[in-house]
């Protein structure tokens, strides 16, 4: 009798504490990243002509194509969620298919909108100040009793933006004969309610081997949300 009065005992004075035990082991459970990550390695290559946002100059054999990263799929690629902040990451396709390279040195390179507001693209700096402090450096859930505060990973970091930056950004200064080059530009579109709408991307001053200036490119992303009917409708 004694003893099944101090078994008894034991178990009402150990369910609160299991209660916490268990509680603290789900929630360290939901805020664990999972366990699959994304390598954050480039897409592969594919001619600028697979894109449905996509202008190609026949007489000078030049096709140059903008693929938005705008969806949570997407956003895996990177190891910050930038359109979170109002940034959204463009990669630029640039097929050259003819028998000469061409420069792209000296082009600029504009997200201008439906209303006309022409966006350069933006720097690691530019996107590290759209960031908030607690973003960059975490926050804490605070646990009951002597558990300790469980310190969130934080949503962004100098760090890995410069990461991404290092590792996606269109870098490609020439574009060799028949040869593709892509990569991402990123343009803060904080502000801006569907700026894709109606948006284009200008490029200009793209010069071929003897250094004369090509036809400026402007891609429609009307072209790209046609793709997306939800988002047209």
């Amino acid at each position: 009798m004694f003893k099944t009065g101090i078994a008894a005992f034991a178990a009402s004075y150990a369910r609160p504490f299991l209660r916490q035990v268990a509680g603290f082991a789900l929630l360290t459970a939901l805020l664990s990243p999972p366990a699959i990550a994304s390598d954050h390695n480039p897409p592969r290559v594919q001619p600028a002509t697979d894109f449905a946002a996509v202008e190609v100059h026949k007489d000078e054999k030049v096709a140059i194509a903008a693929e938005p990263y705008d969806t949570k799929e997407k956003m895996e690629l990177f190891r910050v969620d930038y359109i979170s902040h109002g940034v959204l990451p463009i990669r630029l396709i640039v097929t050259n298919n003819s028998d000469r390279p061409i420069s792209l040195r000296d082009a600029r390179i504009i997200f201008v909108t439906a209303n006309g507001d022409r966006i350069q693209a933006a720097e690691p700096e530019d996107v590290e100040r759209l960031m908030s402090r607690k973003e960059r450096e975490g926050s804490k859930i605070p646990m009951p009793g002597p558990i300790p505060s469980i310190h969130l990973k934080p949503k962004a970091s100098n760090k890995e933006i410069e990461q991404d930056f290092d590792a996606l950004e269109f870098q490609a200064l020439v574009v060799e004969p028949h040869t593709t080059q892509a990569g991402f530009l990123f343009y803060d579109l904080s502000g801006l309610e569907h700026p894709l709408k109606g948006g284009i991307l200008n490029l200009h001053t793209i010069k071929d081997a003897d250094g004369k200036e090509l036809f400026y490119f402007e891609i429609p992303f009307d072209k790209y949300l046609k793709t997306k009917s939800s988002v047209m409708n």
